[in-house]
């Protein structure tokens, strides 16, 4: 088969780490068959430098013309706060994700083979695994939402931002939940905060109706506090857990912790029919930046994810994941990974060594 990829190596760390997932690519589909033909794009960061925005013009386009879309990291001091938002490498990231109408961010958590004493976990809880995807909605809510700010009589100013969630939103997410649970352990948690929120009571409403279309799949309502401390006190009690966006940006960040380093969380932006977006959930690291550090395993995980989800390629993706485990299972690491200093190894090692369990 061939597969056609746009490329964003973005800023940072991104072009090391993109080329080490690219060559993974290359790898698979010389074993297996594929040819993958790689479209760069121009975004973030140095897409300002470049071109004066962040999101250059035909960037959704020249994205929704290929198969998918792999991205390594983008932004940066550089880029700040400061700058007008055009230029700033958030706005582009919020841009794509609207433009190719991507509503589903899955981020899996993975306690992996050799981690357990990276872990800040107990021992004994790491050491009993865990495998968790985290489904988190990624275009309504608070973040979209209508915001204001305006001056009171006697308070001084004041800020508001509008949550607001309609059934088809919740529907659309909540499925992709299920249908996700039907390939995996057959559990769902659905996160939430009912006891307060207008919009949480509505997003559970329209969860159990849900729940009663998938009988196979085991459904449970979870408060999001609770739900952060389950998560540090046993993360091996999920499988699926979906959730509205803030709630479901602060727990994949939480659940990322627990594996022991971020540099091995992949993630997945997906839509109904626009082609999935895949890219490590760390950032771009500028103070690391050229010098051989970075960790590519996220990247190349969220290869494997792209396989699976958009490529339907289960055997490749499974080829990736174990390479990675082999690679954890030895001993190699990155700088983030405590580990033996003599198997400490550089990005492109890194990659060498995954390519070479494949």
């Amino acid at each position: 088969m061939d597969y056609k990829i746009a490329v964003i190596r973005g800023d940072g760390i991104g072009p090391e780490i993109v080329n080490e997932a690219v060559k993974v690519m290359e790898t698979v589909g010389a074993k297996y068959g594929h040819s993958f033909g790689f479209v760069d794009v121009l975004m973030g960061g140095c897409a300002t430098d470049a071109v004066g925005k962040s999101y250059p013009d035909g960037t959704a386009e020249t994205c929704k013309a290929c198969d998918a879309v792999l991205l390594g990291a983008v932004g940066g001091p550089k880029w700040g706060s400061d700058k007008p938002a055009e230029q700033r490498p958030e706005t582009a990231l919020l841009a794509i994700r609207k433009d190719l109408e991507l509503f589903t961010n899955l981020r899996p958590a993975t306690m992996r083979k050799g981690m357990e004493d990276a872990s800040p976990l107990k021992r004994e809880t790491a050491e009993k695994g865990f495998d968790i995807m985290m489904v988190r909605e990624l275009t309504g809510g608070i973040y979209f939402g209508k915001r204001d700010r305006y001056q009171t009589e006697d308070r001084g100013e004041e800020a508001t931002d509008l949550m607001t969630y309609s059934e088809m939103e919740i529907e659309r997410i909540g499925r992709q939940a299920f249908e996700l649970a039907r390939l995996r352990s057959k559990k769902v948690t659905s996160v939430d905060k009912a006891n307060v929120l207008a919009t949480s009571r509505l997003w559970r409403e329209v969860m159990h109706r849900l729940a009663k279309e998938y009988p196979d799949v085991t459904y449970e309502d979870m408060l999001v506090d609770n739900c952060a401390m389950q998560i540090v006190r046993d993360p091996g009690q999920f499988d699926v857990v979906v959730t509205e966006n803030m709630f479901g940006d602060i727990l994949s960040d939480e659940a990322s912790q627990v594996t022991g380093s971020i540099g091995l969380l992949p993630s997945a932006s997906l839509g109904a029919q626009a082609p999935g977006l895949y890219e490590p959930i760390h950032g771009s690291a500028p103070d690391i930046a050229g010098q051989d550090k970075a960790n590519p395993m996220a990247t190349i995980l969220s290869v494997a994810m792209m396989f699976r989800y958009s490529f339907k390629l289960a055997a490749e993706a499974d080829a990736i994941e174990n390479a990675v485990d082999a690679v954890l299972g030895e001993g190699w690491h990155t700088a983030d990974i405590a580990g033996d200093p003599e198997k400490l190894v550089g990005c492109r090692k890194m990659g060498e060594l995954i390519r070479a369990h494949i």
